[in-house]
């Protein structure tokens, strides 16, 4: 198994895209570098019980401006005034928020 600086370098060399793409490694990342012990969802996920209840609960970003600059384009700042308005009709932006972090522990498998 990888060593948690070998996942973060591992990560950071990663090449990505999308703002969403950059976004949902960075939150990888943070992840994997604020985890106490082995790199196991039960360890990321912080005594929550699912993604959702860890972006609700404010173990993530908890400012909706926050989390866009996190996972919008310029352009899709500009749409959704930095945050301010919801990121789709479907979300708002602790559920899309909750969304990446299920990405980001994907990518942590992945990776190790």
């Amino acid at each position: 198994m990888k060593t948690k600086t070998e996942i973060i370098k591992s990560l950071e060399t990663r090449k990505e895209n999308s703002a969403w793409s950059k976004g949902v490694k960075n939150y990888a990342i943070d992840l994997v570098d604020e985890c106490e012990g082995a790199i196991t969802e039960e360890n990321l996920l912080n005594g929550t019980r699912n993604w959702d209840e860890y972006s609700a609960g404010g173990c993530a970003l908890i400012y909706n401006e926050d989390i866009a600059k996190a996972l919008c384009t310029p352009s899709e700042l500009k749409r959704n005034d930095s945050g301010r308005l919801n990121p789709n009709g479907r979300e708002n932006w602790i559920d899309c928020q909750a969304r990446a972090l299920k990405q980001a522990w994907k990518l942590i498998k992945r990776t190790i």
